[in-house]
């Protein structure tokens, strides 16, 4: 029986005190259902699915095989090459090994149409200490990074948490299918200014969470003219960047600078994980990618607050570096990826369920606002509530992302076998069915 303490009323830090995590919103809320009542096939067939957790284990059995086959990247014996020398202090920079397998993994996804500098690969405890890392080094407490919506609730927690930067959001419309537009942008900054906000930079996610479709272009090419022209930064979170479904469908930043020739890439920063193309957030491997010489030196500094474990770098090093696994992995992954896409989209446009059009990521952007009783963001979760609670099924509803338009609806697909999602989408085809006779 666990201990009672009486609080005392002492003093704590204004980040304990902080209600900016955001652990109180719907996303997380979710989770909890999840946890307390998760659905199994065999055990629990009527508990919740966990379709609000954007990981992905399509491709756990080529990560398996590989290992099986290569005991000696996980393996460390008495006696093992490079044991002691790992075991040992490592500094702040990080296998040079992993560094350069990283750099040449993030080439691969790019489809070689983008170079990357293993001196320039800052490595930090996943996307998550890496966001936060940037937010530290390119703005001040009370200063602004302006963020296309809808964006990751997560954000709210590794943006403005712990730094006392704010958020200002740049609002995007379904009616153009959610894509930034200047005009939008130039709204943001100006807004920011109303509320005497420094803005520091823009964040943008490519692929795009939750929307599960990549940045054209051209409209990249707008934004770094419009970072330029303000004279702020552009940080550029490409967690998503391997789970685009082919390697064509994805243009990544670090493409436009090669293109420009590396003209105003100091304002550039890149952020990847493997945390979703390879299906490994247990792993907390995270990298900053800078074009910048100043911001390169300070996170590495910094990072040494969320080092990797040498095992750990020395696993994926030995994985990375193995030519024939990193080129059949992302094939296949790709395939994978977009065959459970095409599935669930299928599944839901058969329940008169219509999606955004994406190309990548491990989820995809259902609308169901005409199921709202009123076009608000309490009808949207009143109708939340009912598919989580009747349903069954923990979805995260588009006011958790910050999306201006009630209705929408960020669904995984990724993180479950086939069959569970076959489960899934007949309980939301039941939903539908039940629906349309009360009416």
């Amino acid at each position: 029986m666990p201990v009672e303490i009486e609080q005392p009323n002492v003093g704590l830090s204004n980040i304990a005190i902080s209600d900016t995590h955001g652990e109180n919103s719907p996303y997380f809320a979710g989770w909890k259902a999840y946890d307390e009542n998760p659905y199994n096939e065999s055990s629990n067939p009527s508990g919740v699915i966990q379709m609000g957790l954007a990981e992905n284990q399509v491709s756990f059995d080529l990560i398996e095989e590989y290992l099986e086959q290569h005991p000696e990247a996980s393996t460390w014996g008495q006696g093992a090459p490079g044991f002691r020398e790992n075991a040992l202090f490592q500094d702040y920079h990080g296998l040079k090994s992993f560094r350069q397998a990283m750099a040449s993994f993030m080439e691969k996804i790019r489809g070689g149409r983008a170079k990357f500098d293993p001196d320039r690969v800052v490595l930090t405890a996943g996307a998550t200490a890496a966001n936060e890392l940037l937010t530290f080094i390119l703005a001040d407490p009370g200063d602004a990074l302006l963020v296309p919506t809808p964006y990751y609730p997560g954000f709210d927690r590794d943006i403005r948490w712990r730094t006392g930067v704010k958020i200002v959001p740049i609002h995007c419309e379904s009616s153009n299918n959610f894509q930034i537009t200047p005009p939008a942008m130039e709204a943001a900054y100006k807004e920011a200014e109303s509320m005497k906000m420094k803005v520091r930079g823009v964040l943008i996610t490519n692929p795009s969470n939750p929307l599960g479709a990549t940045i054209q272009r051209a409209v990249l090419g707008e934004i770094l003219d419009f970072v330029t022209r303000k004279n702020i930064h552009l940080v550029s979170d490409e967690i998503y960047s391997g789970s685009a479904f082919s390697a064509s469908e994805f243009v990544s930043i670090a493409d436009i600078l090669e293109t420009h020739k590396y003209k105003n890439s100091e304002r550039v920063h890149i952020v990847y994980s493997l945390s979703k193309d390879l299906g490994l957030p247990g792993f907390r491997v995270g990298t900053i990618y800078s074009y910048n010489d100043k911001v390169v030196t300070t996170a590495r500094r910094m990072s040494s607050f969320t080092l990797i474990s040498s095992q750990t770098q020395h696993l994926l090093a030995c994985m990375l570096s193995n030519e024939k696994f990193t080129e059949n992995y992302i094939k296949t992954n790709r395939e994978r990826l977009r065959k459970r896409y095409e599935m669930i989209i299928e599944g839901l446009k058969s329940s008169g369920i219509e999606c955004l059009k994406g190309n990548a990521g491990l989820f995809c952007w259902m609308n169901l606002s005409p199921l709202l009783e009123k076009p608000t963001r309490e009808g949207e979760l009143t109708l939340w509530d009912s598919i989580l609670k009747q349903v069954k099924l923990n979805i995260s509803p588009g006011s958790s992302c910050h999306c201006s338009e009630p209705g929408w609806f960020r669904v995984c697909f990724a993180n479950m076998s086939e069959q569970t999602l076959e489960v899934a989408l007949k309980r939301i085809h039941d939903f539908m069915q039940e629906r349309e006779r009360e009416k």
